[in-house]
């Protein structure tokens, strides 16, 4: 029989209350054994409490530390799974992409929208899919959710009352679960598995916004190591000074402190141009960094261990811009310093 490891971190899926009361932390593994008893047909599993936390307090330093833990128990295993909330389920799902390259065994993580005590549950179904993509699935870090396998770094949660809450705009899914269960091969892994845990969490997620005072981000970069900015479109911003919101100076002040700034799109499909409009253009010869169709969340994880693992401007970029783990389509073609040839005032 296969063996495999559950790793609890809490979330929704293993609280318990409900309406009207509030949802709580409760006993998981005690409930799971009486709901789901199915799980333990599949494979021989160990269950371990890594943590029981509301997901909302997940942080970088205890991505670290579960990605440590699982680097260390995954020899002993034919796969993992990992429970939790679904509010950051995506930044930990990138998170460890990152920290486990060249994974040999699947890590797949999963939540639900209900907990798994209650009637009307979406948690047993995605448990029993989780250990079976932990089985069968390719070897890399994935979503298990609504009977789809979602790439880890690059699935979104978009939902918050429906059960279908994750999607994966910009890449194809890694399996579907229906009445046979059907699974892509996934990542061509380079090299061995390793533990890179560092990350440096002084970074900052910036959305760009109408209205949106160029002095309060400018104020904020003493403070950052590094800048995630979410764009509009192919990767647009305010560029005309006469009208007192460019954003252009922030990109010169970072240049000038050596605070990386790569730029995401807030549209979910599809990715950054930045040789494509004029602003785009300003911004690369300021230093910019495209993120290409990274989601947020995975350009922000990426940006952390950039930071931690790369003291040189280069080669910083040339890690930010490179696809490691599948987190992006293709490299970016605009690179590090190079203005576009071509470019147009925005739509």
């Amino acid at each position: 029989m296969p063996r495999l490891l559950l790793l609890h971190t809490g979330g929704t899926l293993g609280m318990a209350g409900g309406r009207p009361s509030a949802l709580r932390p409760a006993a998981f593994f005690k409930t799971l054994k009486s709901r789901c008893p199915e799980l333990f047909q599949l494979a021989d599993i160990e269950l371990e409490l890594f943590c029981n936390l509301d997901s909302s307090e997940m942080q970088p330093e205890l991505w670290s530390r579960l990605a440590t833990h699982l680097h260390r128990r995954l020899p002993d295993f034919d796969g993992a799974v990992v429970t939790h909330g679904t509010d950051t389920l995506a930044y930990t799902a990138s998170a460890l992409s990152f920290l486990l390259p060249g994974l040999d065994k699947p890590v797949v993580m999963t939540g639900s929208q209900r907990p798994l005590g209650e009637v009307r549950s979406d948690a047993r179904l995605n448990l029993i899919d989780a250990v079976l993509s932990a089985l069968q699935g390719p070897p890399e870090v994935s979503i298990c959710f609504d009977s789809h396998l979602y790439r880890g770094n690059r699935a979104r949660k978009v939902k918050v009352a429906e059960y279908d809450a994750f999607d994966s705009p910009n890449c194809p899914l890694l399996g579907t679960l229906g009445v046979e269960a059907t699974f892509a091969p996934g990542l061509r892994q380079k090299g061995p598995r390793r533990l890179r845990e560092r990350l440096e969490s002084r970074v900052f997620l910036l959305k760009v916004f109408p209205g949106l005072d160029p002095a309060l981000p400018l104020a904020l970069l003493p403070q950052v190591r590094g800048l995630v900015l979410e764009a509009y479109g192919a990767g647009n911003y305010p560029l005309d000074p006469k009208l007192g919101h460019s954003l252009l100076p922030l990109f010169r002040e970072a240049r000038a402190r050596d605070v990386p700034v790569v730029v995401v799109s807030q549209a979910h499909h599809n990715g950054v141009d930045l040789s494509l409009y004029e602003s785009g253009a300003a911004a690369l010869a300021e230093g910019a960094l495209s993120g290409g169709d990274m989601t947020p969340s995975a350009a922000l994880v990426k940006l952390m261990q950039g930071l931690a693992y790369h003291q040189d401007r280069e080669a910083r970029a040339r890690f930010i811009q490179t696809p490691i783990v599948g987190e992006m389509t293709d490299r970016p073609s605009n690179v590090h310093g190079t203005p576009a040839k071509k470019s147009r005032r925005a739509r």
